[in-house]
Protein backbone atom coordinates (compact mmCIF):
# COMPACT_ATOMS: atom_id res chain seq x y z
CA UNK A 1 0.00 0.00 0.00
CA UNK A 2 1.32 3.57 -0.90
CA UNK A 3 0.18 7.12 1.25
CA UNK A 4 -0.01 10.01 -1.21
CA UNK A 5 -0.12 13.36 0.40
CA UNK A 6 0.00 15.52 -3.02
CA UNK A 7 -2.05 15.75 -6.17
CA UNK A 8 -0.13 16.92 -9.31
CA UNK A 9 -2.87 19.73 -11.56
CA UNK A 10 -2.78 18.50 -15.08
CA UNK A 11 -4.77 19.11 -17.99
CA UNK A 12 -7.83 17.12 -18.26
CA UNK A 13 -7.56 15.98 -21.34
CA UNK A 14 -3.54 14.95 -20.27
CA UNK A 15 -5.01 12.92 -17.81
CA UNK A 16 -7.37 11.11 -19.86
CA UNK A 17 -5.04 9.95 -22.35
CA UNK A 18 -3.04 8.52 -19.36
CA UNK A 19 -6.23 6.90 -17.74
CA UNK A 20 -6.57 5.61 -21.22
CA UNK A 21 -2.80 4.07 -21.44
CA UNK A 22 -2.91 6.07 -24.79
CA UNK A 23 0.34 8.04 -23.52
CA UNK A 24 2.70 7.73 -20.68
CA UNK A 25 4.06 11.35 -20.78
CA UNK A 26 3.47 14.18 -19.23
CA UNK A 27 5.01 18.01 -20.13
CA UNK A 28 6.29 19.30 -16.59
CA UNK A 29 7.15 22.99 -15.45
CA UNK A 30 9.54 21.56 -13.30
CA UNK A 31 11.68 18.45 -12.18
CA UNK A 32 10.02 15.65 -10.88
CA UNK A 33 12.32 13.56 -9.09
CA UNK A 34 12.18 9.67 -10.08
CA UNK A 35 10.30 7.32 -7.96
CA UNK A 36 7.82 10.62 -6.71
CA UNK A 37 4.33 9.19 -6.08
CA UNK A 38 0.85 11.22 -6.44
CA UNK A 39 -2.41 11.74 -7.36
CA UNK A 40 -3.54 13.06 -10.65
CA UNK A 41 -5.36 16.20 -10.33
CA UNK A 42 -7.55 17.37 -13.44
CA UNK A 43 -7.55 20.70 -14.43
CA UNK A 44 -8.50 22.90 -17.50
CA UNK A 45 -6.50 23.69 -20.64
CA UNK A 46 -5.47 27.53 -19.90
CA UNK A 47 -1.94 26.66 -18.97
CA UNK A 48 -1.16 25.37 -22.40
CA UNK A 49 0.91 27.82 -24.51
CA UNK A 50 -1.87 26.94 -27.87
CA UNK A 51 -5.86 26.93 -28.48
CA UNK A 52 -6.93 22.83 -28.01
CA UNK A 53 -6.71 22.37 -31.58
CA UNK A 54 -3.51 23.85 -31.99
CA UNK A 55 -2.23 21.97 -28.94
CA UNK A 56 -3.24 18.66 -29.23
CA UNK A 57 -3.39 16.16 -32.47
CA UNK A 58 -6.75 16.19 -34.31
CA UNK A 59 -7.17 12.45 -33.39
CA UNK A 60 -7.28 13.20 -29.61
CA UNK A 61 -9.38 16.21 -29.95
CA UNK A 62 -12.61 14.07 -29.32
CA UNK A 63 -11.39 12.85 -25.93
CA UNK A 64 -10.25 16.83 -24.84
CA UNK A 65 -13.83 18.04 -25.67
CA UNK A 66 -15.49 15.20 -23.47
CA UNK A 67 -12.56 15.54 -20.23
CA UNK A 68 -13.31 18.98 -20.38
CA UNK A 69 -17.40 18.97 -20.27
CA UNK A 70 -16.60 16.42 -17.13
CA UNK A 71 -14.85 18.73 -15.36
CA UNK A 72 -16.49 20.06 -12.02
CA UNK A 73 -16.65 24.21 -11.07
CA UNK A 74 -16.93 23.23 -7.17
CA UNK A 75 -15.58 19.84 -7.27
CA UNK A 76 -13.25 17.41 -8.76
CA UNK A 77 -12.97 13.71 -9.51
CA UNK A 78 -9.81 12.28 -9.28
CA UNK A 79 -9.43 9.12 -10.84
CA UNK A 80 -5.77 7.69 -10.92
CA UNK A 81 -2.42 8.11 -9.20
CA UNK A 82 0.98 8.10 -10.51
CA UNK A 83 5.00 7.31 -10.03
CA UNK A 84 7.40 9.17 -12.22
CA UNK A 85 9.52 6.37 -13.78
CA UNK A 86 12.25 9.18 -15.30
CA UNK A 87 12.44 13.14 -15.86
CA UNK A 88 14.34 14.41 -18.87
CA UNK A 89 15.26 18.13 -19.78
CA UNK A 90 14.29 19.66 -23.29
CA UNK A 91 15.98 21.86 -24.26
CA UNK A 92 15.90 21.69 -28.22
CA UNK A 93 13.90 20.80 -30.64
CA UNK A 94 15.28 17.13 -30.91
CA UNK A 95 12.89 15.13 -33.43
CA UNK A 96 9.56 16.81 -32.13
CA UNK A 97 7.71 14.91 -35.26
CA UNK A 98 8.29 11.26 -33.79
CA UNK A 99 7.41 12.91 -30.46
CA UNK A 100 4.25 14.20 -31.36
CA UNK A 101 3.73 11.04 -33.46
CA UNK A 102 4.02 8.76 -30.18
CA UNK A 103 1.92 11.14 -28.07
CA UNK A 104 -1.45 13.49 -28.01
CA UNK A 105 0.67 16.66 -28.68
CA UNK A 106 0.93 18.60 -32.18
CA UNK A 107 4.83 19.48 -33.05
CA UNK A 108 3.69 23.19 -32.48
CA UNK A 109 2.38 22.04 -29.19
CA UNK A 110 6.14 21.05 -28.42
CA UNK A 111 7.74 24.18 -29.99
CA UNK A 112 5.48 26.39 -28.18
CA UNK A 113 6.36 24.63 -24.86
CA UNK A 114 10.06 24.55 -25.48
CA UNK A 115 9.79 28.47 -26.10
CA UNK A 116 7.41 29.34 -23.29
CA UNK A 117 10.34 29.21 -20.98
CA UNK A 118 13.53 27.62 -23.34
CA UNK A 119 13.17 24.12 -21.73
CA UNK A 120 10.54 21.47 -20.66
CA UNK A 121 10.84 19.09 -18.59
CA UNK A 122 9.29 15.33 -20.52
CA UNK A 123 7.99 13.64 -17.56
CA UNK A 124 7.25 9.53 -17.83
CA UNK A 125 4.80 7.94 -15.34
CA UNK A 126 3.65 5.16 -14.89
CA UNK A 127 -0.27 5.25 -13.98
CA UNK A 128 -2.56 3.29 -11.85
CA UNK A 129 -6.82 3.52 -11.62
CA UNK A 130 -7.98 3.94 -8.10
CA UNK A 131 -10.63 1.70 -6.46
CA UNK A 132 -12.87 4.19 -6.25
CA UNK A 133 -12.77 7.62 -7.83
CA UNK A 134 -11.80 10.44 -5.24
CA UNK A 135 -13.85 13.91 -4.82
CA UNK A 136 -11.98 16.73 -3.86
CA UNK A 137 -12.58 20.49 -3.27
CA UNK A 138 -11.75 22.50 -6.65
CA UNK A 139 -7.99 23.90 -5.88
CA UNK A 140 -6.09 26.95 -8.28
CA UNK A 141 -2.55 25.61 -7.05
CA UNK A 142 -0.54 25.57 -10.04
CA UNK A 143 1.55 22.41 -9.97
CA UNK A 144 1.99 19.86 -6.60
CA UNK A 145 -1.25 20.48 -4.00
CA UNK A 146 -1.84 19.04 -0.73
CA UNK A 147 -4.14 15.43 0.01
CA UNK A 148 -5.54 16.09 3.56
CA UNK A 149 -6.28 13.41 4.56
CA UNK A 150 -3.92 11.36 2.61
CA UNK A 151 -4.93 8.95 -0.27
CA UNK A 152 -3.84 5.35 0.87
CA UNK A 153 -3.72 3.66 -2.71
CA UNK A 154 -1.91 -0.05 -3.91
CA UNK A 155 -0.31 -0.59 -7.19
CA UNK A 156 -3.39 -3.37 -8.20
CA UNK A 157 -4.84 -2.00 -11.04
CA UNK A 158 -1.76 -0.71 -13.35
CA UNK A 159 -3.46 0.80 -16.18
CA UNK A 160 -0.49 -0.62 -18.54
CA UNK A 161 1.00 -4.22 -17.61
CA UNK A 162 4.67 -3.99 -16.95
CA UNK A 163 6.09 -5.66 -20.38
CA UNK A 164 3.44 -2.55 -22.32
CA UNK A 165 4.67 0.07 -20.14
CA UNK A 166 8.70 -1.07 -21.02
CA UNK A 167 7.49 -1.03 -24.56
CA UNK A 168 6.29 1.78 -24.53
CA UNK A 169 9.12 3.39 -22.72
CA UNK A 170 11.86 2.10 -25.19
CA UNK A 171 9.94 3.03 -28.17
CA UNK A 172 9.85 6.88 -26.78
CA UNK A 173 13.22 6.63 -25.66
CA UNK A 174 14.80 5.59 -28.81
CA UNK A 175 11.90 7.84 -30.89
CA UNK A 176 10.78 4.67 -32.65
CA UNK A 177 7.37 5.87 -35.18
CA UNK A 178 4.43 4.68 -33.79
CA UNK A 179 3.56 0.67 -34.63
CA UNK A 180 0.01 0.79 -35.91
CA UNK A 181 -0.81 4.40 -36.74
CA UNK A 182 -3.43 3.08 -38.82
CA UNK A 183 -5.46 1.50 -36.05
CA UNK A 184 -4.90 4.83 -33.92
CA UNK A 185 -6.92 6.57 -36.52
CA UNK A 186 -9.51 3.69 -36.93
CA UNK A 187 -10.12 4.04 -33.17
CA UNK A 188 -10.75 7.46 -33.37
CA UNK A 189 -13.51 6.98 -36.02
CA UNK A 190 -15.25 4.55 -33.74
CA UNK A 191 -14.35 5.84 -30.54
CA UNK A 192 -17.70 8.18 -30.37
CA UNK A 193 -19.97 5.62 -31.74
CA UNK A 194 -18.76 3.46 -28.82
CA UNK A 195 -20.35 5.60 -26.49
CA UNK A 196 -23.71 4.21 -27.69
CA UNK A 197 -23.11 1.15 -29.85
CA UNK A 198 -22.04 -2.05 -27.50
CA UNK A 199 -20.34 -3.97 -31.07
CA UNK A 200 -18.28 -0.33 -31.36
CA UNK A 201 -17.11 -0.30 -27.80
CA UNK A 202 -16.10 -4.08 -27.90
CA UNK A 203 -14.29 -3.68 -31.31
CA UNK A 204 -12.79 -0.32 -29.45
CA UNK A 205 -11.85 -1.88 -26.61
CA UNK A 206 -10.20 -4.50 -28.82
CA UNK A 207 -8.42 -2.33 -30.80
CA UNK A 208 -6.84 -0.53 -27.45
CA UNK A 209 -5.69 -3.94 -25.99
CA UNK A 210 -4.16 -4.45 -29.46
CA UNK A 211 -2.26 -1.27 -29.68
CA UNK A 212 -1.20 -1.40 -26.15
CA UNK A 213 -3.55 1.18 -24.61
CA UNK A 214 -5.40 -0.86 -22.65
CA UNK A 215 -4.85 -3.61 -20.14
CA UNK A 216 -6.49 -7.05 -21.11
CA UNK A 217 -10.00 -8.12 -19.08
CA UNK A 218 -8.77 -11.04 -16.90
CA UNK A 219 -11.26 -12.69 -16.67
CA UNK A 220 -14.41 -12.70 -19.47
CA UNK A 221 -17.87 -12.43 -17.84
CA UNK A 222 -20.24 -14.67 -20.09
CA UNK A 223 -23.74 -14.09 -21.52
CA UNK A 224 -26.27 -15.04 -19.07
CA UNK A 225 -28.13 -17.36 -21.49
CA UNK A 226 -25.53 -19.60 -21.84
CA UNK A 227 -25.84 -20.93 -18.19
CA UNK A 228 -29.59 -22.10 -19.16
CA UNK A 229 -29.21 -24.20 -21.83
CA UNK A 230 -28.87 -27.48 -20.28
CA UNK A 231 -31.65 -25.88 -17.54
CA UNK A 232 -34.36 -25.46 -20.05
CA UNK A 233 -33.54 -28.66 -22.18
CA UNK A 234 -33.96 -30.78 -18.32
CA UNK A 235 -36.82 -28.71 -17.02
CA UNK A 236 -39.57 -29.86 -18.87
CA UNK A 237 -41.01 -32.72 -17.35
CA UNK A 238 -44.50 -34.24 -18.30
CA UNK A 239 -44.45 -32.50 -22.45
CA UNK A 240 -45.12 -28.87 -21.31
CA UNK A 241 -45.11 -27.13 -24.48
CA UNK A 242 -44.00 -23.39 -23.46
CA UNK A 243 -40.71 -24.79 -22.11
CA UNK A 244 -40.24 -27.09 -25.12
CA UNK A 245 -40.71 -23.84 -27.00
CA UNK A 246 -38.51 -22.26 -24.84
CA UNK A 247 -35.73 -24.98 -25.54
CA UNK A 248 -35.97 -24.63 -29.32
CA UNK A 249 -35.37 -20.85 -28.97
CA UNK A 250 -31.79 -21.35 -27.01
CA UNK A 251 -30.95 -24.11 -28.83
CA UNK A 252 -31.32 -21.90 -32.29
CA UNK A 253 -29.58 -18.88 -30.68
CA UNK A 254 -26.80 -21.43 -29.37
CA UNK A 255 -26.04 -22.72 -32.87
CA UNK A 256 -25.85 -18.67 -34.27
CA UNK A 257 -23.77 -17.81 -31.54
CA UNK A 258 -21.53 -20.78 -32.86
CA UNK A 259 -21.76 -19.82 -36.56
CA UNK A 260 -24.15 -21.32 -37.88
CA UNK A 261 -26.94 -19.57 -40.63
CA UNK A 262 -30.51 -20.63 -38.99
CA UNK A 263 -33.20 -20.64 -41.12
CA UNK A 264 -35.94 -18.29 -39.35
CA UNK A 265 -39.09 -20.51 -40.76
CA UNK A 266 -37.75 -23.74 -38.98
CA UNK A 267 -39.58 -22.92 -35.52
CA UNK A 268 -41.07 -26.10 -34.69
CA UNK A 269 -44.74 -26.28 -33.67
CA UNK A 270 -47.04 -28.69 -35.42
CA UNK A 271 -45.58 -30.51 -38.48
CA UNK A 272 -42.91 -27.74 -38.36
CA UNK A 273 -39.14 -28.46 -38.48
CA UNK A 274 -37.60 -27.77 -34.76
CA UNK A 275 -34.46 -26.86 -36.68
CA UNK A 276 -32.79 -25.87 -39.86
CA UNK A 277 -29.24 -24.78 -40.52
CA UNK A 278 -28.44 -23.78 -44.25
CA UNK A 279 -24.43 -22.39 -43.45
CA UNK A 280 -21.96 -23.43 -43.40
CA UNK A 281 -23.71 -26.84 -44.12
CA UNK A 282 -27.47 -28.12 -44.13
CA UNK A 283 -28.02 -29.43 -41.01
CA UNK A 284 -31.57 -30.14 -39.63
CA UNK A 285 -32.65 -31.31 -36.07
CA UNK A 286 -35.03 -32.13 -33.33
CA UNK A 287 -34.96 -30.76 -29.66
CA UNK A 288 -36.59 -32.78 -27.14
CA UNK A 289 -36.66 -30.79 -23.88
CA UNK A 290 -37.80 -33.53 -20.49
CA UNK A 291 -36.85 -36.68 -19.23
CA UNK A 292 -36.92 -39.28 -22.25
CA UNK A 293 -35.75 -39.52 -26.05
CA UNK A 294 -38.80 -41.71 -26.94
CA UNK A 295 -38.40 -44.22 -30.27
CA UNK A 296 -40.14 -42.31 -32.63
CA UNK A 297 -37.58 -39.57 -32.86
CA UNK A 298 -35.78 -40.41 -35.85
CA UNK A 299 -38.87 -41.23 -37.70
CA UNK A 300 -40.29 -37.87 -36.61
CA UNK A 301 -37.21 -35.95 -37.73
CA UNK A 302 -36.87 -37.96 -41.09
CA UNK A 303 -40.60 -37.27 -41.48
CA UNK A 304 -40.84 -33.80 -41.20
CA UNK A 305 -36.74 -33.63 -42.58
CA UNK A 306 -38.35 -34.75 -46.34
CA UNK A 307 -41.25 -33.25 -46.38
CA UNK A 308 -39.46 -29.57 -46.15
CA UNK A 309 -36.23 -30.44 -47.93
CA UNK A 310 -36.93 -33.58 -50.21
CA UNK A 311 -35.70 -36.98 -49.40
CA UNK A 312 -32.12 -36.75 -51.35
CA UNK A 313 -31.44 -33.15 -49.13
CA UNK A 314 -32.73 -34.43 -46.27
CA UNK A 315 -30.28 -37.19 -46.76
CA UNK A 316 -27.61 -35.26 -47.48
CA UNK A 317 -27.53 -33.03 -44.31
CA UNK A 318 -26.19 -33.18 -41.30
CA UNK A 319 -28.68 -34.72 -38.66
CA UNK A 320 -29.21 -33.67 -35.15
CA UNK A 321 -31.11 -34.80 -31.77
CA UNK A 322 -30.59 -32.55 -29.04
CA UNK A 323 -32.22 -33.61 -25.79
CA UNK A 324 -31.13 -34.76 -21.99
CA UNK A 325 -32.65 -38.19 -22.08
CA UNK A 326 -31.12 -41.25 -22.60
CA UNK A 327 -31.98 -42.65 -25.69
CA UNK A 328 -33.83 -45.88 -26.14
CA UNK A 329 -31.78 -48.85 -27.77
CA UNK A 330 -34.46 -48.61 -30.71
CA UNK A 331 -33.43 -44.70 -31.14
CA UNK A 332 -29.45 -45.88 -30.44
CA UNK A 333 -30.24 -47.96 -33.45
CA UNK A 334 -31.84 -45.97 -35.75
CA UNK A 335 -29.53 -43.24 -35.03
CA UNK A 336 -26.78 -45.38 -36.30
CA UNK A 337 -28.38 -46.42 -39.30
CA UNK A 338 -29.55 -43.49 -40.53
CA UNK A 339 -26.15 -41.18 -39.35
CA UNK A 340 -27.72 -38.92 -36.65
CA UNK A 341 -26.20 -37.30 -33.94
CA UNK A 342 -27.54 -37.11 -30.37
CA UNK A 343 -26.36 -34.98 -27.95
CA UNK A 344 -27.15 -33.79 -24.15
CA UNK A 345 -28.19 -29.98 -23.65
CA UNK A 346 -24.97 -29.72 -21.06
CA UNK A 347 -22.20 -30.95 -24.44
CA UNK A 348 -24.20 -28.04 -26.25
CA UNK A 349 -23.78 -25.76 -23.24
CA UNK A 350 -19.99 -26.72 -23.15
CA UNK A 351 -19.68 -26.04 -26.46
CA UNK A 352 -21.07 -22.53 -26.41
CA UNK A 353 -18.88 -21.69 -23.19
CA UNK A 354 -15.89 -22.22 -25.14
CA UNK A 355 -16.68 -19.72 -27.79
CA UNK A 356 -18.14 -17.41 -25.41
CA UNK A 357 -14.75 -17.42 -23.70
CA UNK A 358 -12.26 -17.90 -27.02
CA UNK A 359 -14.43 -16.45 -29.84
CA UNK A 360 -13.32 -18.09 -33.18
CA UNK A 361 -12.20 -21.02 -31.62
CA UNK A 362 -14.96 -23.45 -32.73
CA UNK A 363 -13.83 -24.18 -36.53
CA UNK A 364 -17.61 -25.78 -37.68
CA UNK A 365 -16.15 -27.67 -40.31
CA UNK A 366 -13.50 -29.42 -37.53
CA UNK A 367 -16.68 -30.12 -35.51
CA UNK A 368 -18.55 -31.40 -38.69
CA UNK A 369 -16.08 -34.73 -38.47
CA UNK A 370 -17.59 -34.84 -35.25
CA UNK A 371 -20.90 -35.19 -35.98
CA UNK A 372 -21.07 -39.13 -36.22
CA UNK A 373 -23.54 -41.45 -35.63
CA UNK A 374 -25.36 -42.04 -31.79
CA UNK A 375 -24.33 -40.27 -28.88
CA UNK A 376 -21.84 -38.41 -29.18
CA UNK A 377 -21.28 -36.24 -26.13
CA UNK A 378 -17.80 -37.97 -25.73
CA UNK A 379 -16.90 -37.24 -29.40
CA UNK A 380 -17.76 -33.70 -28.42
CA UNK A 381 -15.80 -33.69 -25.31
CA UNK A 382 -12.91 -35.20 -27.35
CA UNK A 383 -13.50 -31.85 -29.97
CA UNK A 384 -13.60 -29.26 -27.01
CA UNK A 385 -10.11 -31.36 -25.12
CA UNK A 386 -8.42 -30.67 -28.99
CA UNK A 387 -8.94 -26.80 -29.54
CA UNK A 388 -7.76 -26.47 -25.49
CA UNK A 389 -4.89 -27.45 -26.29
CA UNK A 390 -4.16 -26.21 -29.68
CA UNK A 391 -5.55 -22.81 -27.12
CA UNK A 392 -2.53 -23.88 -24.42
CA UNK A 393 -0.01 -24.19 -27.25
CA UNK A 394 -0.67 -20.83 -28.51
CA UNK A 395 -0.21 -19.62 -24.70
CA UNK A 396 2.37 -20.87 -24.44
CA UNK A 397 4.44 -19.71 -27.38
CA UNK A 398 3.28 -16.10 -26.45
CA UNK A 399 4.93 -17.12 -23.31
CA UNK A 400 7.80 -18.28 -24.71
CA UNK A 401 8.08 -14.81 -26.03
CA UNK A 402 7.25 -12.95 -23.07
CA UNK A 403 10.48 -14.83 -21.07
CA UNK A 404 12.56 -13.82 -24.05
CA UNK A 405 11.74 -10.23 -23.27
CA UNK A 406 12.39 -10.47 -19.75
CA UNK A 407 16.09 -12.07 -20.62
CA UNK A 408 16.51 -9.19 -22.64
CA UNK A 409 15.72 -10.09 -25.96
CA UNK A 410 12.89 -7.76 -26.63
CA UNK A 411 12.31 -8.72 -30.50
CA UNK A 412 13.11 -12.34 -30.51
CA UNK A 413 13.25 -14.35 -33.76
CA UNK A 414 12.24 -17.62 -34.87
CA UNK A 415 14.99 -19.35 -34.09
CA UNK A 416 15.17 -17.79 -30.37
CA UNK A 417 11.53 -18.23 -30.22
CA UNK A 418 11.53 -22.16 -31.27
CA UNK A 419 14.86 -22.93 -29.09
CA UNK A 420 12.94 -21.18 -25.94
CA UNK A 421 9.70 -22.85 -26.31
CA UNK A 422 11.12 -26.19 -26.64
CA UNK A 423 13.41 -25.95 -23.51
CA UNK A 424 9.94 -24.54 -21.51
CA UNK A 425 7.23 -26.65 -22.29
CA UNK A 426 8.64 -29.77 -24.43
CA UNK A 427 8.74 -32.85 -22.40
CA UNK A 428 9.92 -35.26 -25.17
CA UNK A 429 10.92 -35.33 -28.62
CA UNK A 430 7.55 -35.68 -30.05
CA UNK A 431 6.08 -32.69 -28.36
CA UNK A 432 8.84 -30.35 -29.84
CA UNK A 433 8.09 -27.72 -32.54
CA UNK A 434 9.70 -27.22 -36.06
CA UNK A 435 11.01 -23.84 -36.48
CA UNK A 436 8.10 -24.00 -39.92
CA UNK A 437 5.14 -24.15 -37.00
CA UNK A 438 6.84 -21.84 -34.50
CA UNK A 439 6.77 -19.03 -37.32
CA UNK A 440 3.46 -20.16 -38.99
CA UNK A 441 2.13 -19.72 -34.74
CA UNK A 442 3.86 -16.14 -34.55
CA UNK A 443 2.54 -15.29 -37.31
CA UNK A 444 -1.17 -15.69 -36.29
CA UNK A 445 -0.69 -14.32 -32.87
CA UNK A 446 0.71 -11.47 -34.54
CA UNK A 447 -1.87 -10.35 -36.81
CA UNK A 448 -4.63 -7.82 -36.04
CA UNK A 449 -7.11 -10.05 -34.97
CA UNK A 450 -5.53 -11.84 -32.12
CA UNK A 451 -2.98 -9.01 -31.10
CA UNK A 452 -1.33 -11.13 -28.67
CA UNK A 453 2.05 -10.20 -30.50
CA UNK A 454 3.35 -7.72 -31.89
CA UNK A 455 5.68 -8.09 -35.01
CA UNK A 456 8.49 -6.20 -36.74
CA UNK A 457 8.22 -4.60 -40.04
CA UNK A 458 7.04 -8.25 -41.49
CA UNK A 459 10.25 -9.63 -40.24
CA UNK A 460 10.85 -12.85 -38.64
CA UNK A 461 11.06 -10.82 -35.35
CA UNK A 462 8.38 -10.40 -32.52
CA UNK A 463 7.60 -9.17 -29.24
CA UNK A 464 5.31 -9.36 -26.34
CA UNK A 465 2.00 -7.68 -26.36
CA UNK A 466 -0.91 -9.50 -23.84
CA UNK A 467 -1.16 -13.12 -22.75
CA UNK A 468 -3.83 -15.42 -23.88
CA UNK A 469 -5.29 -16.49 -20.30
CA UNK A 470 -6.62 -20.29 -20.49
CA UNK A 471 -9.02 -21.71 -18.41
CA UNK A 472 -8.15 -24.76 -16.40
CA UNK A 473 -12.08 -25.77 -15.85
Amino acid sequence: MVSLSTALRLPAPEIEALNQGRTILIIAGIFINPGRQFALYPADTSSNPLPNEQYYRPNFLPTVHQSLAELGSERVRIKSWAKCELCQIVNEAERFDLLSALTVWTEEALHASLAKRGHFFLTYLRVYQLSKPLEVAVNSSPRFLPLSPTLTVSEDNPILSNEAFDQRYRQILDRQPPLHPELEELQTAISQLAITDSAAKQLDENIQQFIGWRMPKTTKHLPDWISTINELGTATIGGKYEKGTAFENIVRQSLVFLGFEVDSDAKGGAGGMDLYCTKPYPMVGECKAGKSLPDSTAEQLYRIGTRHLGRESYETAVKLIIGPGKPTSYLEKSAQQSIISIINPMTLQNLVELEAKYPGSVNLFELKDYLTAGQIDGKIDEYIEKVKQNLQLRSQVIEAVKKLGELGSHQPTVTETRTQYNSMFATDINSTLSEEKVRELLIELSSPLTGYLGRVDESDQFYFLRELEIDER
